[in-house]
């Protein structure tokens, strides 16, 4: 199984029809889709820097960022299966469906490691993929990304998240980081 995540910025890029409806058609059992948070995230950063609320409260609004941006993929290819948690994306998986994760069962009270903008949907896919034993691990950026970038140099440049890297040394299968134009290349990208 892999887990396939699907940047929040790709919200208004033609290719991202093209990877649901691969993914839809390809990964049915296999794959579970983490939705990054795009707008509905940014809206969160920039609500928290005008009224100054903590890092739980941002969070939280992220992550129904997040959720609102898999009931945006699943309105763009209803094949597609919303899951609020871990045990929802398991069934998911083993009904044959490509479930959509919407990470409702990361709502805090309390901070915590998650509870912080070092973490975003792209360490969070990853922290999803240990829990799930994920077989290898697909973040999908609006951007080029530089071929053979390890993971500290895609968090300089700002490609991915500061704990990145962190949650990549916590995992064994591959992760591997690609542009969103090359949605073609799934097959070749779900390989070990």
């Amino acid at each position: 199984m892999w887990v396939v995540k699907l940047g929040g910025s790709l919200d208004r890029n033609p290719v991202l029809r093209d990877w649901l409806e691969r993914l839809a058609a390809e990964g049915a059992g296999r794959v579970v889709i983490v939705p990054g948070g795009g707008r509905f995230a940014d809206a969160a950063r920039e609500a928290q820097q005008h009224w100054g609320f903590d890092d739980v409260a941002g969070h939280n609004l992220a992550v129904l960022g997040m959720a609102q941006m898999a009931q945006l993929l699943k309105g763009l290819c209803p094949a597609l299966r919303c899951a609020r948690d871990e045990t929802e994306v398991r069934a998911q998986l083993a009904a044959g469906a490509v479930p959509v994760w919407m990470p409702l069962d990361l709502l805090r009270e309390a901070p915590d490691e998650l509870t912080n903008w070092g973490v975003t949907s792209d360490s969070l896919a990853l922290w999803l993929a240990a829990r799930l034993q994920a077989e290898g691990v697909i973040v999908v950026k609006s951007c080029a990304v530089p071929s053979g970038a390890d993971e500290d140099a895609l968090v300089q440049a700002g490609i991915v998240d500061a704990g990145f890297a962190a949650y990549r040394a916590r995992l064994e299968c591959p992760v591997r980081v690609v542009s969103a134009t090359d949605w073609e290349a799934l097959p070749r990208l779900m390989t070990p």
